[in-house]
C-alpha cells in the first residue's frame, strides 16, 4: 500500500469536497470504485487501489507496466539476432571490402576510410543510436528499447569477432577465403537472417528504416524508396571512393541476398496461399475441400456489381503446395467459378501466431 497525505485524501476520499475529518475516527473509509483508505496505528493514511482519473499515479506503477510490455523471448531472440548479423557482416562481408546495406554499409565504409581506432563497431553506434532515438515518438518507446538492444550486441559482437577473438579477418574470410560471390552471398544471407530476425521480434537491426520513416515523407517518397536511393547512392560512394566497381557491384548480390533473406524470415517459414473462390455451387465445393484438405472454409454471401445476381464466396487457406490441387478440384465441380490466389504474409489462429508468407 502507498502513502497518502491529507490533501491526497481530501481530493480522493469522495470528491464532493468532504473533508478529511469526516472520517478521522473510521479504520477504513470507501473510495470511489469501492477502492479503500486505511488508517495505520501510526497516523498514517494508506490506500491499496488506484483511481487514476482523481490522481497521478505513483511512478513504480508506470514503471512496473513498462516493463511488463517486454518479452523475455524477444530479448533472447535479438540477442541471437545480433550475434547472427554480426557473423554474416565481420567474417563474410567486411573482410573482403564488400558492403552491407544501410547504416551497416556505411559503418562499413566508414571503417576503411578512417584510422584502425575507429573500428566498425563504433560508428554502428554512433550512427544508429541516434536515429532510433529520434525514431522514438514515431515508433514507441519499446520498440526503441529493443531496436537499441539489438544494435548494441550487434556492435559488440562485431567487435568481440574483429578485435578480441583470435580469427584473422584482416584480408579474407575466415570461411570463404577471398572468393567475392561466396562472401556476397552467404554474407547476404546470413546478415539477412539477423536484421529478419530483428524485426519480426519487434527490435531493428538498422537505422536506415527509422530514418527512411521520418524522412521519406517530407521528401515526397515512400519508405521503400527511400531505402533504395539511400543504398544506390551508397554504392556509387563506395565505387568512387574505393575507385573500384567491381566491390560495390558484388555487394548488390549481398543486399539481394539479405533482402529476400528478411523477407523470408519475417514472412514466415511455410509458405501458404489465401484462395476466394466465386462459385454457384458452394456446398459441394465447400464438402471437399474441407475431406480433400482437412481444413475448414468461410462463407461469405455476395453480389454481382453489374448483374445484381446473388452470389457466394468461399475463402480457404491452404499451402502452397495444395493451390494446384485446389484449382483442379474447384474447376471439375464448376467450370465457371472464379478464383483468386494470394500470398498470406502472417497466419494468426486462437491467438497463436502461425508464420506463413
Amino acid at each position: 500500500m502507498i502513502k497518502l497525505t491529507k490533501e491526497h485524501y481530501k481530493i480522493a476520499a469522495l470528491g464532493d469536497g468532504s473533508t478529511f475529518r469526516s472520517y478521522e475516527g473510521e479504520n477504513r473509509c470507501p473510495l470511489p470504485g469501492d477502492r479503500q483508505v486505511t488508517f495505520s496505528s501510526d497516523g498514517n493514511i494508506y490506500y491499496e487501489e488506484y483511481n487514476s482519473q482523481i490522481h497521478p499515479r505513483p511512478r513504480r506503477c508506470i514503471l512496473k507496466e513498462f516493463i511488463a510490455r517486454f518479452s523475455p523471448l524477444n530479448f533472447l531472440m535479438l540477442l541471437a539476432a545480433g550475434i547472427i548479423n554480426a557473423i554474416g557482416v565481420t567474417l563474410f562481408i567486411a573482410p573482403v571490402q564488400l558492403y552491407d546495406s544501410g547504416i551497416s554499409g556505411t559503418s562499413i565504409l566508414l571503417s576503411q576510410l578512417t584510422p584502425p581506432s575507429l573500428s566498425l563497431s563504433f560508428f554502428l553506434i554512433v550512427l544508429n543510436i541516434p536515429l532510433l532515438l529520434l525514431g522514438f515518438k514515431r515508433q514507441g518507446a519499446v520498440f526503441s528499447v529493443y531496436a537499441i538492444f539489438t544494435v548494441c550486441v550487434y556492435s559488440t559482437s562485431a567487435w568481440l569477432i574483429t578485435d578480441v577473438l583470435p580469427i584473422d579477418v584482416s584480408i579474407a574470410s575466415p570461411l570463404a577465403g577471398t572468393d567475392l560471390f561466396l562472401c556476397a552471398l552467404f554474407g547476404g544471407i546470413i546478415s539477412g537472417v539477423g536484421s529478419g530476425l530483428a524485426i519480426r521480434y519487434g527490435g531493428a537491426m538498422d537505422g536506415i528504416e527509422v530514418a527512411a520513416i521520418i524522412f521519406a515523407k517530407p521528401l515526397g517518397l515512400s519508405v521503400g524508396n527511400f531505402v533504395l536511393i539511400y543504398n544506390v547512392a551508397l554504392y556509387i560512394i563506395c565505387g568512387i571512393a574505393m575507385n573500384s566497381w567491381i566491390l560495390p557491384l558484388y555487394s548488390i548480390v549481398t543486399y539481394a541476398a539479405g533482402s529476400k533473406t528478411v523477407d523470408f524470415i519475417v514472412d514466415g517459414l511455410d509458405s501458404s496461399k489465401a484462395a476466394m473462390i466465386i462459385t454457384t455451387c458452394p456446398n459441394e465445393i465447400a464438402q471437399k475441400v474441407s475431406e480433400e484438405f482437412g481444413t475448414g472454409l468461410t462463407v461469405l454471401d455476395a453480389r454481382g456489381f453489374y448483374s445484381g445476381t446473388p452470389k457466394t464466396v468461399l475463402y480457404v487457406v491452404v499451402n502452397r503446395f495444395q493451390t494446384v490441387k485446389l484449382k483442379t478440384l474447384v474447376k471439375s465441380i464448376d467450370s465457371g467459378a472464379y478464383m483468386a490466389i494470394t500470398p498470406v504474409a502472417d497466419l494468426l489462429h486462437a491467438s497463436v501466431e502461425t508464420a506463413a508468407v
